[in-house]
């Protein structure tokens, strides 16, 4: 790394803030010890307390925002060139600069920006589906499932990179739909003009409903149909399939479904763990612990989505499994996601942590004929 490269560059960082112009900056090639952090992307704001920079982490499946006064900004930014990003590229009124790890030279431009961006921090926020959407009022959700499809919506469009036009998903066990149609809605908004989106739900009550508000707002290529998730039989293959808060081992039949029908992405909120409850024997170490009933109970769900995650793994997806939403807004917040990218994992790990709970049957494992007890 040239150490001048780097020194011109934060000086003109630091004279863009000092004569307000700058407009934004972004840091790349993320190589720190984050394994989910892609980018960090920075902004001039003004809050109540004065001017600020907002600092906007990308994750993976996530963004998290934090703002930061011109000293402790320019500290951390100093920090993140350092050592934790390859790249940077900073924008101005006056020009932009382009920084790569181990040039001995900036690349520079002309500016891309004739005034800077409005400060402002309470700007309306800019929801990746509307609220006054014709579907989501004929839904009548409630502001915590608002929340959740906004959320959902966030996680899918950092997941889906898929190069065509007719995107296929299936949501299993969908309910009244809510992530059906705002899996719809931005797919249709965002490149997707063909994306077909299929929602199966075992009540037919729901089913109908859901159907009638799809037609009402003329929402052609979304579409539902009453199965149980276990029988149901796709026609096509699969892109996409979601499953959230499919009860129990539903969740297994759902990733089943998915695995078999070729999908790309998996994405998965479990529900009800009760499946391996009655067979979960406490190792030595846990013996007094998982005495308590509760604490039995936390680790079958720590047993059964860890093992939902090392079979997926083993199928050829990359996993991660985290809380999608706080729990104030619903206890069941616990999501896997999963991306096929062809290189499976071995089996022996997902073998050894059913042996360590004494764990003979799972139904997603028999689902991918898999035999856990040797």
């Amino acid at each position: 790394m040239s150490a001048n490269a780097t020194e011109r560059f934060f000086n003109l960082l630091s004279e863009s803030l000092a004569r307000h112009t700058m407009a934004k900056l972004t840091l790349g090639a993320y190589r720190g010890r984050e394994n989910s952090l892609e980018n960090v992307f920075v902004r001039p704001v003004r809050l109540k307390a004065g001017e600020r920079l907002q600092f906007v982490c990308r994750y993976t499946t996530r963004d998290v925002t934090k703002n930061f006064s011109a000293r402790e900004a320019l500290r951390r930014i100093a920090a993140h060139l350092d050592k934790d990003f390859g790249s940077a590229h900073l924008f101005t009124t006056e020009l932009t600069a382009q920084w790569k790890r181990g040039s001995r030279r900036l690349i520079l431009g002309a500016a891309q920006h004739a005034t800077p961006p409005d400060p402002a921090h309470d700007r309306p926020k800019q929801r990746l589906i509307a609220e006054n959407s014709g579907w989501l009022r004929a839904l009548e959700a409630k502001p915590d499932k608002v929340r959740q499809i906004q959320k959902f919506v966030e996680i899918l469009s950092h997941l889906i990179e898929l190069p065509k036009p007719s995107l296929r998903i299936v949501d299993m066990g969908c309910g009244k739909g809510y992530l059906t149609f705002a899996a719809y809605d931005w797919l249709r908004q965002n490149g997707w003009p063909a994306a077909a989106v299929t929602g199966i739900e075992r009540r037919l009550d729901l089913v109908e409903q859901s159907e009638r508000i799809a037609r009402q707002f003329n929402l052609t290529g979304l579409h539902f149909q009453a199965a149980d998730i276990e029988r149901y039989v796709p026609t096509e293959g699969i892109d996409v399939l979601v499953a959230l808060h499919a009860c129990d081992t539903a969740t297994d039949d759902a990733i089943a479904k998915g695995i078999q029908a070729g999908a790309k992405v998996i994405i998965v909120a479990p529900c009800c763990h009760k499946e391996l409850a009655p067979q979960l024997r406490a190792p030595p170490v846990l013996a007094g612990a998982l005495r308590h009933g509760i604490l039995h109970e936390r680790e079958a769900e720590f047993a059964t989505d860890a093992l939902r995650a090392g079979l997926l793994e083993w199928q050829g997806y990359e996993t991660k499994v985290f809380e999608f939403v706080a729990t104030e807004h619903t206890a069941k917040n616990l999501m896997i996601t999963a991306v096929k990218h062809g290189r499976p994992a071995s089996v022996v790990s997902a073998k050894n942590l059913a042996a360590f709970y004494g764990i003979r049957n799972q139904r997603l494992a028999e689902r991918l004929g898999l035999r856990l007890a040797t």
